[in-house]
Protein backbone atom coordinates (compact mmCIF):
# COMPACT_ATOMS: atom_id res chain seq x y z
CA UNK A 1 0.00 0.00 0.00
CA UNK A 2 1.65 3.31 -0.90
CA UNK A 3 1.44 5.96 2.13
CA UNK A 4 0.85 9.62 2.24
CA UNK A 5 1.67 12.13 4.84
CA UNK A 6 0.07 15.60 5.40
CA UNK A 7 1.47 17.84 7.32
CA UNK A 8 -1.15 20.82 8.17
CA UNK A 9 -3.89 22.01 10.72
CA UNK A 10 -6.65 20.19 11.93
CA UNK A 11 -10.47 21.38 11.43
CA UNK A 12 -12.41 19.74 14.46
CA UNK A 13 -15.54 20.14 12.24
CA UNK A 14 -14.07 17.74 9.00
CA UNK A 15 -14.16 19.70 6.48
CA UNK A 16 -10.31 21.17 6.07
CA UNK A 17 -7.18 20.33 7.00
CA UNK A 18 -6.15 16.96 8.05
CA UNK A 19 -9.69 15.46 8.39
CA UNK A 20 -10.46 16.49 4.52
CA UNK A 21 -7.02 15.26 3.43
CA UNK A 22 -7.29 11.50 5.40
CA UNK A 23 -10.61 11.27 4.05
CA UNK A 24 -9.23 12.21 0.81
CA UNK A 25 -6.31 9.13 1.30
CA UNK A 26 -8.65 6.93 2.15
CA UNK A 27 -10.55 7.87 -1.02
CA UNK A 28 -7.51 6.98 -2.82
CA UNK A 29 -6.59 4.12 -0.86
CA UNK A 30 -3.37 5.04 0.14
CA UNK A 31 -2.45 4.95 3.44
CA UNK A 32 -2.64 8.41 5.16
CA UNK A 33 -0.30 9.84 7.83
CA UNK A 34 -0.22 13.67 9.12
CA UNK A 35 1.57 15.90 11.74
CA UNK A 36 -0.36 18.81 12.90
CA UNK A 37 0.95 21.96 13.10
CA UNK A 38 -1.85 23.81 14.79
CA UNK A 39 -5.56 22.49 16.44
CA UNK A 40 -8.44 24.80 15.07
CA UNK A 41 -12.15 25.37 16.43
CA UNK A 42 -13.55 25.77 13.21
CA UNK A 43 -16.85 24.59 11.74
CA UNK A 44 -18.95 25.52 8.17
CA UNK A 45 -19.60 29.01 9.66
CA UNK A 46 -16.03 30.13 10.64
CA UNK A 47 -12.64 30.20 12.46
CA UNK A 48 -13.21 30.67 16.28
CA UNK A 49 -9.53 29.83 17.50
CA UNK A 50 -6.27 28.34 16.86
CA UNK A 51 -3.67 26.71 18.96
CA UNK A 52 0.08 26.40 17.07
CA UNK A 53 1.91 23.40 17.53
CA UNK A 54 5.25 24.11 18.69
CA UNK A 55 7.71 23.76 16.31
CA UNK A 56 9.48 21.27 18.79
CA UNK A 57 6.28 19.27 18.59
CA UNK A 58 6.41 19.21 14.85
CA UNK A 59 9.88 17.97 14.57
CA UNK A 60 9.34 15.23 16.84
CA UNK A 61 6.06 14.11 14.78
CA UNK A 62 7.78 14.32 11.64
CA UNK A 63 10.50 11.91 13.13
CA UNK A 64 7.93 9.91 14.44
CA UNK A 65 6.88 9.26 10.99
CA UNK A 66 9.96 9.06 8.76
CA UNK A 67 11.83 6.92 11.27
CA UNK A 68 8.89 4.20 11.08
CA UNK A 69 6.47 4.61 7.84
CA UNK A 70 8.60 6.25 5.03
CA UNK A 71 5.77 8.21 2.80
CA UNK A 72 5.65 8.24 -0.71
CA UNK A 73 4.54 11.50 -1.28
CA UNK A 74 4.30 14.66 1.17
CA UNK A 75 1.67 17.00 1.43
CA UNK A 76 1.68 20.43 2.91
CA UNK A 77 -0.90 22.59 3.82
CA UNK A 78 -1.24 25.15 7.27
CA UNK A 79 1.84 26.45 8.19
CA UNK A 80 1.46 29.61 10.26
CA UNK A 81 5.12 30.56 11.73
CA UNK A 82 8.08 30.72 10.07
CA UNK A 83 10.40 28.48 12.36
CA UNK A 84 7.70 25.53 12.08
CA UNK A 85 7.71 26.16 8.45
CA UNK A 86 12.03 25.75 8.95
CA UNK A 87 11.67 22.92 10.52
CA UNK A 88 9.97 21.09 7.63
CA UNK A 89 11.78 22.22 5.15
CA UNK A 90 15.05 20.93 7.21
CA UNK A 91 13.31 17.32 8.09
CA UNK A 92 12.07 16.91 4.53
CA UNK A 93 15.55 17.35 3.55
CA UNK A 94 16.94 15.25 6.12
CA UNK A 95 15.14 12.47 4.79
CA UNK A 96 15.11 12.90 1.25
CA UNK A 97 11.68 13.20 1.15
CA UNK A 98 10.03 12.80 -2.44
CA UNK A 99 6.85 14.22 -4.07
CA UNK A 100 6.39 17.08 -1.95
CA UNK A 101 2.66 19.37 -2.77
CA UNK A 102 2.54 22.70 -1.45
CA UNK A 103 -0.51 23.96 -0.55
CA UNK A 104 0.36 27.96 0.39
CA UNK A 105 -2.48 28.53 3.04
CA UNK A 106 -1.98 32.36 3.40
CA UNK A 107 -4.80 33.78 2.62
CA UNK A 108 -8.34 34.16 3.58
CA UNK A 109 -11.39 33.37 1.01
CA UNK A 110 -12.62 36.92 2.00
CA UNK A 111 -9.07 38.13 0.91
CA UNK A 112 -7.16 38.70 4.18
CA UNK A 113 -4.23 37.70 5.14
CA UNK A 114 -3.19 34.77 7.01
CA UNK A 115 0.53 34.48 7.87
CA UNK A 116 2.72 37.62 9.34
CA UNK A 117 5.26 39.09 6.82
CA UNK A 118 7.58 36.83 8.40
CA UNK A 119 6.15 33.74 8.09
CA UNK A 120 4.97 34.48 4.20
CA UNK A 121 9.05 35.34 3.40
CA UNK A 122 9.48 31.51 4.40
CA UNK A 123 6.84 30.37 3.02
CA UNK A 124 8.43 31.93 -0.24
CA UNK A 125 12.25 31.57 0.37
CA UNK A 126 11.70 28.29 1.96
CA UNK A 127 8.59 25.91 1.59
CA UNK A 128 7.70 26.42 -2.28
CA UNK A 129 11.26 26.04 -3.43
CA UNK A 130 11.31 22.56 -1.49
CA UNK A 131 7.83 21.60 -3.50
CA UNK A 132 7.35 19.38 -6.50
CA UNK A 133 4.55 21.15 -7.48
CA UNK A 134 2.14 24.53 -5.56
CA UNK A 135 -1.34 24.62 -5.50
CA UNK A 136 -1.87 28.75 -5.03
CA UNK A 137 -5.64 29.88 -5.89
CA UNK A 138 -6.30 33.54 -7.34
CA UNK A 139 -6.26 35.17 -4.10
CA UNK A 140 -2.36 33.16 -3.02
CA UNK A 141 -1.40 34.09 -6.28
CA UNK A 142 -2.26 37.95 -6.16
CA UNK A 143 -0.06 37.45 -2.41
CA UNK A 144 3.11 35.70 -4.60
CA UNK A 145 2.97 38.04 -7.44
CA UNK A 146 1.62 41.12 -6.63
CA UNK A 147 -0.72 41.54 -8.84
CA UNK A 148 -3.99 41.20 -9.97
CA UNK A 149 -5.81 37.93 -11.50
CA UNK A 150 -8.94 38.34 -12.81
CA UNK A 151 -8.63 36.13 -16.38
CA UNK A 152 -7.02 33.58 -18.16
CA UNK A 153 -4.46 36.00 -19.76
CA UNK A 154 -3.62 37.40 -15.91
CA UNK A 155 -3.11 33.57 -14.63
CA UNK A 156 -0.19 32.51 -17.34
CA UNK A 157 1.60 35.81 -16.35
CA UNK A 158 1.02 35.03 -12.39
CA UNK A 159 2.28 31.38 -13.17
CA UNK A 160 5.08 32.16 -15.33
CA UNK A 161 6.19 35.05 -12.46
CA UNK A 162 5.67 32.01 -9.52
CA UNK A 163 7.61 29.51 -11.26
CA UNK A 164 10.48 32.38 -11.53
CA UNK A 165 11.30 31.02 -7.62
CA UNK A 166 9.17 27.56 -7.82
CA UNK A 167 11.45 24.73 -8.17
CA UNK A 168 8.59 22.55 -8.94
CA UNK A 169 5.38 22.95 -11.40
CA UNK A 170 2.73 25.67 -10.50
CA UNK A 171 -0.97 24.42 -10.92
CA UNK A 172 -2.83 27.80 -10.42
CA UNK A 173 -6.36 27.12 -9.54
CA UNK A 174 -9.15 28.72 -11.32
CA UNK A 175 -11.78 28.52 -9.16
CA UNK A 176 -11.97 32.12 -8.14
CA UNK A 177 -12.90 33.39 -12.19
CA UNK A 178 -16.05 34.88 -13.30
CA UNK A 179 -16.61 32.60 -16.19
CA UNK A 180 -15.24 28.87 -15.76
CA UNK A 181 -12.91 27.37 -13.40
CA UNK A 182 -10.03 26.46 -15.22
CA UNK A 183 -7.05 25.62 -13.68
CA UNK A 184 -3.33 26.41 -15.37
CA UNK A 185 -0.72 23.37 -14.56
CA UNK A 186 2.75 24.95 -15.79
CA UNK A 187 5.22 22.25 -15.73
CA UNK A 188 8.40 21.62 -17.47
CA UNK A 189 8.20 24.80 -19.26
CA UNK A 190 4.67 24.12 -20.34
CA UNK A 191 1.36 25.19 -20.06
CA UNK A 192 -1.72 22.73 -19.88
CA UNK A 193 -5.18 23.97 -19.20
CA UNK A 194 -7.20 21.50 -17.31
CA UNK A 195 -11.14 22.51 -17.87
CA UNK A 196 -13.57 22.76 -15.39
CA UNK A 197 -16.86 23.67 -15.40
CA UNK A 198 -18.84 25.75 -12.49
CA UNK A 199 -20.71 23.84 -10.47
CA UNK A 200 -23.18 25.26 -8.60
CA UNK A 201 -22.68 24.06 -5.09
CA UNK A 202 -22.14 26.74 -2.58
CA UNK A 203 -20.52 24.31 0.01
CA UNK A 204 -16.72 24.64 -0.98
CA UNK A 205 -15.24 24.31 2.57
CA UNK A 206 -11.66 22.53 2.25
CA UNK A 207 -11.79 22.12 -1.66
CA UNK A 208 -7.90 23.25 -1.59
CA UNK A 209 -6.72 21.14 1.12
CA UNK A 210 -8.70 18.36 -0.74
CA UNK A 211 -7.30 19.22 -4.16
CA UNK A 212 -3.60 19.23 -3.35
CA UNK A 213 -3.92 15.72 -1.03
CA UNK A 214 -5.46 14.01 -4.09
CA UNK A 215 -2.53 15.30 -6.33
CA UNK A 216 -0.22 13.69 -3.80
CA UNK A 217 -2.11 10.35 -3.56
CA UNK A 218 -1.94 10.35 -7.35
CA UNK A 219 1.77 10.98 -7.25
CA UNK A 220 2.58 8.29 -4.42
CA UNK A 221 0.34 5.73 -6.87
CA UNK A 222 2.90 6.65 -9.42
CA UNK A 223 0.97 9.18 -11.99
CA UNK A 224 2.87 11.53 -13.32
CA UNK A 225 2.38 15.23 -12.79
CA UNK A 226 -0.25 16.43 -15.33
CA UNK A 227 -1.89 13.05 -15.00
CA UNK A 228 -1.95 13.91 -11.08
CA UNK A 229 -3.64 17.27 -11.72
CA UNK A 230 -6.07 16.15 -13.56
CA UNK A 231 -6.80 12.57 -11.58
CA UNK A 232 -7.13 14.90 -8.83
CA UNK A 233 -9.55 17.72 -9.93
CA UNK A 234 -12.10 15.17 -11.44
CA UNK A 235 -12.05 13.92 -8.09
CA UNK A 236 -12.60 17.25 -6.56
CA UNK A 237 -15.49 18.07 -9.18
CA UNK A 238 -16.99 13.94 -8.26
CA UNK A 239 -16.84 15.20 -4.88
CA UNK A 240 -18.79 18.92 -5.35
CA UNK A 241 -20.99 17.09 -7.41
CA UNK A 242 -22.59 15.16 -5.02
CA UNK A 243 -24.04 17.74 -3.30
CA UNK A 244 -23.25 17.05 0.57
CA UNK A 245 -25.04 19.70 2.48
CA UNK A 246 -23.91 19.99 6.19
CA UNK A 247 -23.82 23.10 8.53
CA UNK A 248 -25.38 26.46 8.76
CA UNK A 249 -22.45 28.08 6.16
CA UNK A 250 -20.51 26.59 3.88
CA UNK A 251 -20.49 23.11 3.78
CA UNK A 252 -17.96 19.98 3.16
CA UNK A 253 -17.39 18.09 0.46
CA UNK A 254 -18.10 14.55 0.25
CA UNK A 255 -14.71 13.16 0.23
CA UNK A 256 -15.79 9.56 -0.14
CA UNK A 257 -18.47 10.10 -3.17
CA UNK A 258 -16.46 7.73 -4.99
CA UNK A 259 -16.41 4.81 -2.95
CA UNK A 260 -20.01 2.79 -2.56
CA UNK A 261 -21.50 2.41 0.63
Amino acid sequence: MKKVLTIAGSDCSGGAGIQADLKTMTAHRVYGMSVITALTAQNTTGVFGVTESSPEFVAIQLDAVFDDIFPDAVKIGMVSGSRIIEVIVEKLKHYGAKRIVVDPVMVSTSGGKLLSDEAMDAVVTKLIPAADVITPNLHEAQALTGMTIRSRADMRVAAEKISGFASGAVLLKGGHLEDSADDLLRCGGKEIWLQGARIDNPNTHGTGCTLSSAIACNLALGFGMEESAANAKAYVTGALKAGLDLGRGSGPLDHCWNISY
